[in-house]
């Protein structure tokens, strides 16, 4: 199940992001998140949005992530390529998981697609692995975004 995060879940949210980072370092990719990224006053504004998402079963919360219906500031400028469509996207940040369960990745992109056919998602180039899952589900990669930080991202777009 996908539902809106709660304040009330706020450091279990906090544990899956902490482990997702832990992953991460593992496989390669050592300057996404650093810094305590993402930060709990950034995780509490987004569930004060209610754009702060979980997936849960009957063990508990097992992925979290961000869902921001665009347009997305960040994605306003993109280098070295373009976007494939203009109409109206979802952009999903900050996708996390417990490592419980596999597939998380494409049930989040259900969730979305079935709120909306065009999705907008960008990753760090040390992060292989969503890399792969998203060409997998489908994506393609449109070219460099730039985040708030100065840090630059691949951008992928699926459009159903």
């Amino acid at each position: 199940m996908i539902r809106k995060a709660t304040e009330q879940e706020i450091d279990d949210i906090i544990h899956i992001y902490n482990t997702a980072r832990s992953f991460m370092r593992k496989n390669g990719n050592a300057t996404q998140w650093s810094n305590g990224y993402p930060q709990r006053s950034l995780l509490e504004y987004d569930i004060e949005q209610e754009r702060l998402f979980v997936l849960e079963d009957g063990a508990g919360i097992y992925g979290v992530f961000m869902l921001l219906a665009g347009p997305d500031p960040t994605y306003a400028v993109i280098k070295n390529g373009r976007w494939m469509d203009e109409s109206p996207y979802v952009v999903i940040h900050r996708v996390a998981s417990s490592g419980r369960r596999g597939g998380v990745m494409h049930e989040i992109l259900d969730f979305a697609f079935s709120l909306c056919p065009h999705i907008r998602i960008d990753t760090h180039a040390n992060n292989a692995p969503m890399q792969k899952v998203l060409i997998r589900e489908g994506f393609s990669r449109t070219g460099i975004i730039v985040c708030d930080d100065g840090t630059d991202r691949i951008a992928f777009e699926r459009v159903l």
